[in-house]
């Protein structure tokens, strides 16, 4: 049986939120999804639709990355370490934009809800890295 492949940004924004809070294994038993907004509607530009936390020693939440929808994908925007989330999202083919502007960003590009597994080790390559 050949399923369909999850092409909707809000679906696969959907599963990644699913895999990052259910997950308890490695660095993801720290990262954590916050300030949610449920009502988001894909854009052209993407909308935002939740953050990417990861809990510090010091018991605070520090916001490691944003995830916005897009009509066919949906976007993960690292605000920490872009450098190493740029170099784990090629390690797993995933497709990669960055930004040297005043503030250095990198966005990883998940085009299928079979690209969201592969998120989660550039998730934890940034954790692992930034602590």
């Amino acid at each position: 049986m050949v399923e369909k492949r999850i092409t909707d940004g809000k679906r696969i924004a959907q599963l990644l939120a699913s895999e990052l809070e259910g997950r308890d294994d490695g660095e993801l038993e720290s990262v954590a999804v916050a300030n949610a907004d449920r009502d988001v509607e894909p854009t052209a530009g993407g909308a935002r639709a939740y953050d990417v936390t990861r809990g510090t020693p010091s018991g605070s939440d520090e916001r490691i990355a944003r995830v916005f929808v897009h009509e066919d994908h949906a976007r993960l925007e690292f605000s920490v370490e872009p450098a190493v989330a740029a170099e784990a999202a090629a390690d797993v083919d995933l497709r990669v934009r960055s930004n040297e502007g005043e503030t250095s960003r990198t966005s990883v590009l998940l085009e299928s809800g079979a690209a969201v597994k592969r998120a989660t080790d550039v998730v934890q390559a940034v954790v692992r890295t930034h602590e």
